[in-house]
């Protein structure tokens, strides 16, 4: 069995993450997640986790949120300490945070957290390119009257984000990479 192997920044992308990658990964790849406390946490150990990952086989995929850094530089980071572990990894940033995923698919974020007519916000020009949203996870909370708690909320609403959807680059580019990798480990159809 393949496996795939996570490292996250912190507990909300995983919950997330469990409900998302049913949908986005044949059953026959087996889903491991490594859960830091914080982004300084992550860069701090991830060499060492990766280097002391025994399982020839596993792929690995990290997620860390921007927040105020600059995107680039701080992926280039991320695949620096891959190259230092001797691993190779998908690096996947959310431009700025996780949250910025959410405020893309209001509907989502509505069937998630029981907020009928959620959806039709999404017009709102804010809603339409979240990834620009410095303060997307204020906006949320704000946005849904306090119903938003950053790991229950993700538990809720990653089962119903819309993989096709296009609103925030970031998640598309994070689907079209697990497909990539999906694809690569199921092999030859």
């Amino acid at each position: 069995m393949s496996e795939l192997v996570f490292l996250l920044e912190e507990q909300s992308a995983r919950a997330m993450l469990m409900g998302l990658l049913p949908r986005l990964l044949p059953g026959n790849i087996n889903v491991r997640y490594i859960v830091f406390e914080g982004k300084s946490d992550l860069e701090g150990q991830m060499v060492r986790r990766l280097r002391g990952y025994r399982s020839s086989g596993a792929r690995f995929v990290i997620l860390r949120d921007q927040d105020s850094g600059n995107c680039k530089e701080v992926k280039a980071s991320l695949v620096e300490k891959c190259q230092q572990a001797g691993r190779s990894a998908l690096v996947r940033i959310a431009c700025h945070e996780l949250e910025s995923w959410y405020l893309a698919d209001l509907a989502a974020v509505g069937k998630g957290l029981d907020i009928p007519n959620l959806a039709q916000k999404q017009t709102k020009a804010k809603y339409r390119r979240p990834d620009s949203l410095a303060n997307a996870c204020q906006e949320l909370e704000k946005l849904t009257q306090g119903c938003y708690q950053t790991v229950s909320g993700s538990r809720a609403i990653g089962p119903h984000l819309d993989i096709d959807s296009r609103r925030s680059g970031s998640f598309a580019v994070f689907v079209d990479g697990i497909g990539e990798i999906a694809a690569q480990l199921a092999g030859p159809g």
